[in-house]
Parts: C-alpha cells; sequence; structure tokens
C-alpha cells in the first residue's frame, strides 16, 4: 500500500508540476506549436509535459538511465542546431540533479558492470565540453573506469551487465561505443577505437543471419542461456529496437572515428550490410518497421516507434554524411514520413506523442525473458518513450537539413 501511494502522489505532482509549467494547461500555444518544425514539436511537447527531465517514464524519483542520456543528448543537438538555450538548460538541470559537487552520480554503482550506465555520459561530455565544470570530468572519468574493468567475452566485446554473464547484447553497443568513441577523441586516447573497432565487428560476427542480414538481439557465448541457440550461441528471433540501438552506434561512432583508422571502412560495410537488410523488412505501406523485424505478418505483431524512428535518424545521417549509397534516399524519406502519418498524435493543447512504442524487452532476469515471439509481442506498450523521442528529434533535424 505504501509504494501504490508513493506512485499516486509521485503521478500527481507530475501532473501538476506539469499544469503549473503551462499556465495552468491552458492556452500552450495550439497554434505556435503546431507551426512549429517536428524536431521543435516534439521536444517543446515534452517540457511542456515534464518540467523535469527525470519525470519521463512515469518515474517517481530520479534515476541514472540510458534513456535520459539518450534524450539528453537528443536536446543537446536540438540546443546547438537552433540556438535556443532552454534545451540545453532543461538537459542540464537533470544532469546537476544526479551528480553532486564531486561530481559523484547518484544511484550510480560501478561494481554492477551495467554497460546500461555508461550512455549518459556522451550527454555529460557535451556539458564538460560547454561548461568547464570539473565535476562533469570527474563524473566521466568514472564511466570511463568502469569499461577500463569490465568483464568481457573471450571475444573481447563487454558483457551487457554483470548480472549477464558471457552476453553481448546489440543494445550494449550503443550504451558503451559512441561513449568511448567521443572520449577518445575529446581525451586523446587513441588505443580505444581498436577496441571500439573490435567490439562492433565482433558483435555482427557472432549475430549476424546469412541469409537476411539481420542481426539477433543477442549472442550468449557460454551457451547456458535458456534462449541461447544451442550452436550458434544467438537469440530466437531480430527485435527491431535491437537492431536500431547497434545501428545507431554505428553512425554516431563514425562521427569520431579516424577516417584513417585500418578499421574505419569495415565499419562503414557493416552500416552498409544493415542497411540493405533492415530495407529489406520495411514495410511496403508505411516504411515503418515492426516489432520483430521480418515477421510482419504474424498475428500480434505491429509497426513500432522506436525502431522506426532510430533506423530513420540512421538511414538520413548515413545518406548526409555519404556512408550509404543514394539509392536509399527514397527508403529514407519514406520511412521519416511514416512516422509523421502513422505514429505522430496530437492532443486537445496541440502537443504531440509517438505511439505505440515498446516499453523494455530484454533477455534472461528475473521473471526470465524468453526471448519467444510471443514475448517481445506481449511486451508492454507506452506513449512518447524516450527510446522513440530522442531518435525522432535526431530523425527530425536530419529530414529538416535535407528539405533544407
Amino acid at each position: 500500500m505504501k509504494n501504490k501511494l508513493k506512485v499516486f502522489f509521485g503521478m500527481a505532482l507530475i501532473g501538476f508540476s506539469a499544469c503549473i509549467f503551462n499556465a495552468g494547461c491552458k492556452g500552450i500555444g495550439k497554434q505556435s506549436i503546431e507551426s512549429k518544425p517536428w524536431s521543435l514539436q516534439m521536444a517543446e511537447s515534452l517540457i511542456q509535459t515534464y518540467p523535469d527531465m527525470w519525470l519521463m517514464e512515469e518515474r517517481t524519483k530520479p534515476v541514472w538511465s540510458y534513456t535520459y542520456g539518450l534524450i539528453g543528448m537528443s536536446l543537446q543537438i536540438l540546443s546547438e542546431k537552433t540556438g535556443d538555450q532552454k534545451y540545453f538548460d532543461y538537459v542540464k538541470q537533470y544532469a546537476d540533479t544526479m551528480i553532486d559537487n564531486n561530481g559523484v552520480i547518484r544511484y550510480y554503482k560501478m561494481q554492477d558492470y551495467n554497460i546500461d550506465h555508461v550512455n549518459p555520459g556522451r550527454m555529460v561530455l557535451n556539458l564538460y565540453k560547454k561548461t568547464g565544470e570539473q565535476k562533469y570530468k570527474a563524473a566521466i572519468d568514472s564511466l570511463r573506469n568502469q569499461l577500463v574493468n569490465h568483464p568481457r567475452t573471450n571475444a573481447g566485446g563487454f558483457w551487457h551487465k554483470k548480472r549477464y554473464p558471457h552476453q553481448m547484447w546489440l543494445d550494449g553497443v550503443y550504451m558503451g561505443a559512441p561513449f568511448m568513441a567521443e572520449y577518445a577523441k575529446q581525451f586523446n586516447q587513441p588505443e580505444m577505437f581498436d577496441d571500439i573497432a573490435n567490439w562492433i565487428l565482433k558483435v555482427e560476427e557472432k549475430t549476424r543471419d546469412s541469409k537476411t542480414g539481420l542481426l539477433y538481439h543477442a549472442w550468449d557465448e557460454s551457451r547456458e542461456q535458456q534462449w541461447a541457440d544451442s550452436v550458434t550461441g544467438c537469440s530466437p528471433h531480430f527485435w527491431g529496437r535491437a537492431m536500431g540501438w547497434y545501428a545507431m552506434a554505428l553512425v554516431d561512432v563514425l562521427d569520431y572515428f579516424p577516417a584513417e583508422h585500418p578499421k574505419y571502412n569495415e565499419i562503414v560495410a557493416v552500416l552498409n550490410r544493415l542497411t540493405e537488410a533492415v530495407v529489406n523488412v520495411q514495410d511496403d505501406n508505411t516504411g515503418l518497421w515492426y516489432q520483430v523485424l521480418d515477421q510482419g505478418n504474424r498475428e500480434g505483431n505491429y509497426l513500432e516507434g522506436s525502431v522506426s524512428s532510430m533506423l530513420a535518424y540512421t538511414m538520413l545521417k548515413s545518406l548526409r554524411l555519404g556512408y550509404i549509397d543514394k539509392k536509399y534516399n527514397n527508403a529514407a524519406v519514406k520511412a521519416y514520413e511514416g512516422i509523421i502519418n502513422n505514429l505522430i498524435k496530437r492532443d486537445e493543447n496541440g502537443l504531440i506523442k509517438i505511439t505505440p512504442v515498446c516499453a523494455v524487452a530484454g533477455l534472461g532476469g528475473n521473471p526470465y525473458r524468453d526471448g519467444s515471439y510471443e514475448y517481445y509481442i506481449n511486451e508492454r506498450k507506452r506513449d512518447n518513450d524516450p527510446k522513440a523521442t530522442g531518435p525522432f528529434i535526431l530523425a527530425s533535424l536530419e529530414y529538416e537539413a535535407m528539405k533544407k
């Protein structure tokens, strides 16, 4: 009962705070919101709904989470593109809630060796670059130090978490590799690029299906997990968001990866193979992607917001930077416009949401997640989950730049 009351009052606080921020939930400028580019419409919708970033995902207390790292980084990029300081300040407010004056991160435990906890470091790298505040540098160094001792597979890639031993997940590459690449460039540690390249290439080698080119969600080196194939070690299905995470990791790592590095072209080649594979399973009618990528006609499957936003962003950015062939231009545009036409909904105040979005999916744990088709399609859904809104903002910026 006590926990139920905490959740009730926490959600009441969210609603009350949003009303205060929105001047009593009235007159929030419906017409002005609708006249903005989609990137700004989403950002405004989120800020007006959640005056503190940590209130997203129906939270009742702040947490150090990869989801806030993703949305925070997206809003920082939006701030740079638009010159609007309020988006930067909104992210900084969250970071200052989580990082004390000595650079200690609230609720972060290095000994958990959870690769997810590294991702918010990208947001903090930007804060340190912009402000020079030493507490941010201390927090960044804590995350870097985690990677020094983080357990690895014999193949060389990082375990997803200490409690998920011997496993590499596609998700984990996004959680760690872009942070490592940016850190390596910002603090002149070129040896880290060898590690990043090995991780990216080994994950593709272990998870890629030779027939479709799609990547399985995860790989268990030990073959001990119930979900792991006894021969390949792979999980049984191609989960959309997992490939979205991996795709974004590739295109974001390349922002910092030296073009003269001997593995640079191999990473670009991985990105091209991935692009071809996902375009082959893109929905013909909408341009979107399914929760389980290759089984669009199967009962219960659905077009999902996070994978569609992640892959649209990856393809649009890859086209702008020349990583993939221009023949994919139509597929990328169709994907982005498919989100607008099919997954974006507007409320009576003019605010927008992206729906449906798979709230969370994983493997193993307690209760045990077996990676079956039935598991993926029955995980709960949520509107405006940061795992969709962050990539949607990034995809919108790419699309808007393309149209200009």
